[in-house]
């Protein structure tokens, strides 16, 4: 649960945009729009592939990237 605490003569508007950030953060509202439906197991399994994929091929990028500079 995102928590903050209003500081002393600090506006509503700042207080607000901390919390957006701590929401944003801790990924509150992805999880709460993930679960607004029920997903079958076979599409959750293709979601996870498809996010391991996508996590490699940025790795790849960064080592790739890395190794020009050098």
């Amino acid at each position: 649960m995102a928590d903050v605490t209003a500081g002393l003569e600090e506006s509503f508007d700042s207080l607000l945009k901390r919390f957006n950030r701590k929401v944003q953060t801790d990924g509150i509202l992805a999880e709460l729009r993930r679960r607004e439906h029920y997903e079958k197991p076979s599409i959750k399994r293709k979601r996870k592939k498809a996010a391991k994929k996508r996590g490699a091929a940025r790795s790849a990028a960064r080592g790739a990237r890395v190794a020009r500079r050098s």
